[in-house]
């Protein structure tokens, strides 16, 4: 596999996604970035005192956004929170390439498909699963949580990528290829990238 791949994965929320993120880097022996994304934007933009919960909440809160949601005032940042959520956007989209060009390495959510649509050697993969799946995880995995539950986050990841990519979220043609974890290991679907980019490199 070519040292300037980087591999962006989406997920629907219990499709197991993270985890599958996780196997692939350890199997790749690559780093795996997620919540360090919303860091390092945090930091750029003077907010890194910000628990990451506020900022998750924050960011998926896309405008227009209830003008009584206005976490960044409470950190003293005198700036509407609709430019705001504008500039975390943009600052994880600076913060995403420039890891994408340090290392191979993988990107898990941040819209980091879009963000790296015109670079070569990168490569976009929809992890998705079915509601039988999706429900069993959320009972077992995500503290009890129901199936309703999952698909309000999608919801609001769906919202939040429309927004800035006026894509939608989960379409097929905007993705190398999608993998339903309900129908395979996620050891497996982490093979199936592997045997993906490997084949199409060849």
């Amino acid at each position: 596999m070519k040292e300037s791949t980087v591999i962006a994965i989406s997920r629907e929320y219990g499709s197991g996604g993270r985890e599958l993120s996780q196997i692939l880097a350890k199997k790749l022996g690559w780093r795996l970035y997620d919540r360090q994304i919303v860091s390092q934007a945090a930091e750029k933009l003077g907010v890194g005192d910000m628990g990451f919960e506020k900022l998750k909440k924050f960011e998926e809160e896309v405008p227009p956004l209830p003008l009584s949601f206005t976490p960044f005032y409470l950190f003293g940042v005198k700036e509407s929170p609709h430019s705001l959520n504008d500039k975390m956007f943009e600052t994880e989209s600076e913060v995403i390439r420039r890891l994408a060009e340090d290392a191979p390495c993988i990107l898990l959510g941040r819209c980091a498909d879009y963000v790296l649509r015109d670079r070569p050697d990168t490569y976009s993969f929809y992890i998705c699963a079915d509601d039988a799946f999706r429900a069993k995880r959320g009972k077992e995995t995500y503290e009890g949580r129901t199936l309703s539950d999952l698909n309000a986050e999608d919801l609001k990841r769906g919202g939040y990528y429309s927004h800035y990519t006026n894509r939608k979220w989960g379409d097929p043609k905007y993705y190398n290829l999608s993998i339903n974890t309900g129908t395979c290991s996620l050891e497996q679907a982490a093979g199936l990238i592997v045997h993906y980019i490997e084949s199409v490199q060849a």
